[in-house]
């Protein structure tokens, strides 16, 4: 037996990806940029920094930054990017049947960019039609800086970002279509900032739908230069989140704390219903209180074995994460959809670690399909892999 049409509405970070691939992070060109101490608007690898907070730490402009990384190359690709974004394209692709409604809400400029951006959109079962609201500011976007023999061949990047339009996205543009969604996701809002500033008030208003709530992390750079020394606002009251999802970095910085074990049991102390945190290569840390999924103790699941050098001979670690929150998005609908009581953490976790992994096969964070459901009949098999890995 099947229900009504699963509604999934999302919002947050989108912006054009330029995507620089080959960049050598121990080169002078990069190391005379890296940051000698938190926020103070320097570059460190994995994490993201302004234009504008560049700009003041190197005391020159961003274009001969830029120039002098690069080595004044173009950029390899352009993409579309966003945690918010990105990870609705792949549920979109994954779920593209008419048993789904998928929508993003977001902000783009009046520019070229913004065409480029809706254009490859266009290629996406993704719909954004009604749901964009254009400004006079540029488009935002991020420079990707990718280092693939970082961390001893599993790679790393570096995002240098300019929030643009997205100053000018606020909470009213959120309609009630929006928050009578069966599913309401909200992804990178540390880059809208106004989204990110009123979260939990927009939390409460998607809960008070009986929406099923789900919240993925960025680098909050704003309160991180502003507040070196305190941990970053997301929520207070984290029962509003029925799923977090957080790499090892924003966990240590929103918590406060200085140790991953910590980390973790703070979000638990907190009552968050479960919770996803990432650590690149490394293991995967996930809890359930029971209250969305099946209740699970705070345990560690390895990423796929799959994802070997060669498999990502020809891809990079750009929007993996993006993906890996698609993947839970895509599972929580397709458990929605068959009238599961109780959630299947592992099963969720298996669609993201395999949509995280397959990221790893292609430039950029978004893939582009030859035919309708390619992708999810590529990463079925990855998670098909997974599965058996762990034993499940």
């Amino acid at each position: 037996m099947s229900r009504d049409k699963i509604t999934i509405s999302g919002t947050g970070c989108a912006l054009a990806d330029f995507l620089y691939t080959g960049i050598d992070f121990s080169k002078s060109g990069f190391r005379k940029y890296l940051s000698k101490k938190s926020g103070d608007g320097g570059l460190s690898p994995g994490k993201l920094v302004f234009t504008e907070e560049l700009e003041d730490f190197a005391g020159i402009p961003y274009s001969e930054i830029l120039k002098d990384i690069s080595g004044d190359k173009e950029p390899d690709a352009f993409n579309v990017g966003g945690p918010g974004l990105v990870s609705f394209i792949h549920t979109s692709q994954m779920l593209y049947s008419e048993d789904y409604k998928v929508r993003f809400y977001g902000s783009l400029g009046n520019d070229e960019t913004a065409e480029k951006i809706l254009g490859l959109v266009k290629k996406t079962p993704l719909d954004v039609s009604a749901y964009i609201k254009r400004s006079n500011k540029p488009t935002p976007f991020t420079h990707v800086l990718s280092d693939p023999s970082f961390a001893g061949g599993h790679g790393e990047r570096t995002f240098i970002n300019n929030i643009g339009a997205a100053w000018d996205f606020l909470p009213d543009i959120l309609d009630d279509v929006f928050f009578s969604s069966d599913i309401v996701c909200f992804g990178g809002t540390a880059l809208v900032p106004h989204i990110h500033d009123n979260l939990e008030s927009l939390l409460r208003k998607a809960k008070k739908s009986n929406a099923f709530t789900l919240v993925n992390t960025v680098f909050d750079f704003r309160n991180e230069k502003n507040n070196p020394d305190k941990s970053w606002p997301l929520v207070r009251d984290y029962q509003l989140v029925d799923v977090l999802i957080m790499d090892r970095e924003e966990a240590l910085r929103i918590s406060g704390e200085t140790d991953d074990e910590k980390a973790a049991r703070f979000f638990i102390g907190n009552n968050v219903s479960s919770f996803f945190i990432t650590n690149g290569a490394g293991n995967i840390a996930a809890y359930s209180n029971g209250g969305l999924f099946n209740k699970m103790q705070l345990s560690y699941f390895p990423v796929s074995d799959l994802v070997t050098p060669g498999f990502r001979a020809f891809g990079d670690t750009t929007g993996c994460g993006d993906n890996f929150t698609g993947g839970i998005i895509t599972s929580l609908a397709l458990q929605l959809q068959s009238y599961r009581k109780n959630f299947d953490l592992i099963s969720a976790l298996s669609w993201a670690v395999a949509s995280g992994g397959f990221t790893c096969s292609y430039i950029g964070g978004t893939f582009f399909e030859n035919f309708i459901r390619e992708k999810i009949q590529k990463i079925g098999e990855i998670r098909n892999r997974y599965l058996e890995q762990i034993g499940y």
